[in-house]
Parts: structure tokens; sequence; C-alpha cells
């Protein structure tokens, strides 16, 4: 028997009801993508993982017109990885500014969500991301992408994770391999080429030394704590969960990818430090790497008179690197 599910867009195919297919899928091949009069092909809520007990992993991808298979890159957003959208970036920066830098630069975008804190502590947030790339990769051949020429981009928590999925590597070490995770895809790698990362956090262990005081969360009540929300575990366990989960913690496993940090000087919720100590231990371990300073700037770049700037140079360093 088969249904169409309540509320399914335009296009959308039924839904298989047989009760004895189990386990459910983990995950869904692409849709037939709407396509805009420039060419710009859309793909819209792709289930790239589903995990029981958890709501599915959802993403977009925008391919821009073109003859042959494109690189694409990999958005990750931010939000204290208690909360955010694959479909908004910060307020500061207009989705259409983004979004058409990315298409004006031959790149595809792929945007992802990913299982917030609350839902579940790391390391399934990172889980998620390598099981998006690696999503890209098995069905690079439908969404028009090139598997070979994948990079990642994320901002605050969602910039924390995109380092982690560029130095989280199966032939980083026995710590990063048990990382990799298991959800989604599970026969391609997920590799990135480069990594555009806009104010991190680095090293989790330094920053739970210094809480930042969060605001009242939107419905009035205390704002979880971000950093414990990650960790899970007790306080006594925080250090070594922090370590796990810190970027710092894995740049000499490997030779890292390229890396371009951006990060405001006056980051009062993730100090320029995380960045700046992080670009020197790349430096250390042979990476590529370019820090740049926003001068002034708060989080998400608050202060700054133009983020112009920061997304055409994120976009360019990632063109380069993915040979667009």
């Amino acid at each position: 028997m088969t249904q169409a599910p309540p509320g399914a867009p335009t296009g959308q195919p039924a839904v298989d009801l047989d009760l004895g297919a189990w386990p459910p899928p983990s995950f869904r091949a692409p849709l037939t993508p709407r396509v805009d009069q420039d060419g710009t092909r859309h793909f819209d809520g792709l289930t790239y993982a589903v995990t029981l007990g958890y709501r599915p992993c959802l993403l977009d991808v925008r391919v821009p017109a073109a003859e042959d298979p494109v690189p694409a890159v990999v958005w990750i957003h931010g939000g204290g990885w208690i909360e955010g959208d694959r479909r908004y970036p910060p307020p500061t920066v207009p989705a259409e500014l983004l979004h058409g830098t990315f298409r004006e630069a031959g790149l595809a975008l792929v945007s992802i969500d990913y299982r917030h804190s609350l839902e579940a502590p790391f390391p399934a947030q990172l889980h998620d991301v390598k099981a998006a790339v690696r999503y890209v990769r098995r069905f690079a051949a439908e969404l028009g992408i090139d598997p070979d020429r994948i990079g990642v981009m994320g901002e605050s928590a969602g910039g924390h994770l995109a380092a982690l999925a560029g130095l989280v590597r199966p032939d980083a070490g026995d710590e990063a391999a048990a990382l990799e995770g298991g959800v989604g895809v599970r026969d391609q790698d997920s590799d990135v080429r480069a990594v555009v990362s806009w104010y991190p956090a680095t090293d989790l262990g330094a920053l739970l030394a210094h809480p930042v005081p969060m605001p009242p969360a939107p419905d009035g009540a205390a704002f979880p704590d971000p950093y414990a929300s990650l960790l899970g575990g007790t306080p006594d366990q925080w250090p070594d969960l922090a370590r796990t989960a810190s970027p710092v913690t894995y740049v000499g496993g490997a030779t890292p990818p390229p890396f371009l940090l951006v990060h405001g000087t006056a980051d009062q919720l993730l100090p320029y430090s995380q960045s700046e100590d992080f670009a020197a231990a790349l430096q250390e371990a042979g990476g590529e790497v370019t820090l740049r300073p926003v001068e002034g700037a708060d989080h998400i770049f608050l202060g700054a008179p133009d983020v112009t700037p920061m997304v055409t140079e994120s976009v360019a360093f990632l063109a380069h690197h993915l040979g667009a």
C-alpha cells in the first residue's frame, strides 16, 4: 500500500508503507531537482541520514548551470550546537550574498542540518557532517558534482565541525578513526580538500575554563550551557571529553587540508585566540593555513562595516583549492 505523505511537496513520490520493510532506509536518493531560469538546480530536503529515535537529517543542494560536474562545498550552520537551521546563514550575512557568491564562482553549495546537542551529545554532530559528505560523494553523478572536489565551510559551531571534518580522518590515527561514525551512507570516504572556518571553537578545554554568560532562551528559560550540552557526561569528565571534541587535538595526525580561518578580533563569545592558536598549530604541523582577522568585529562579524569581503575571500579560497 502506498500513499503520499500529508503536505508533501509537488512531485514528491508516494511513500511505501509496507510494514515488512524493516529497518527503514538509512538515507534516501535525490529526487528530481527544481531548475531556475538561469539553470541553477535545487535539490531541497534530501534525507542524507536516518538514525532511529531522531529526526531525519536533511540537506539542500544548489548546483550552478554547467556542462561538467562542479566542485561542491558543504555549509554547516552555527548556533552553539543547540539550535540553527541549514536554510539560514547568520543574521549578518544575507542568504543571497552567500548563495549568489557560490553560484557565481561555479561551486555547488550543500547546506546541511545535523543533530543538535540536546538531541545527542558529541560526536553525533560530527558523525552527521561526515555522513553528509559521504552522501554527496555517493550521489555525485545525480547531483552534477565532482566527487573528488568537495570542501567544507562553517560558522561558529559549524566552524568547529568544519575544522573537525577536515582533520578527523581514518588515516589520522586510531582516536580520529573512531570518530568517523556509521550513520547514513557507509561505502564512501568523508575526506574534504579544503576548509573555511568562521570564528570557530578549536580548543574546548580552554573555553571550559572561561565560560561565557548566555542570554535567556527565547521562551524566557535559562539558556543551556553550550559546552556542557555538547559534551554530555559529568563535570569531572568534561576535560577529557573536551579534548576529544577539540579540532586542535587532531592537528598532528595527518597532513591537514588547506585552511582559511576568519575571526573577529573583538569576539566575546569565541575569542580570536581560538583561531590564532589553532593557525599556529596547523602551521607547525606543516599545513597551509591563512588566518584573516576582522578588526574590531564581534561574533558573527557584528561591528564589521561590510561582510562582503569575508564572503568573497572565503568563496575564492574554496574555488581556488577545489579547482573551480
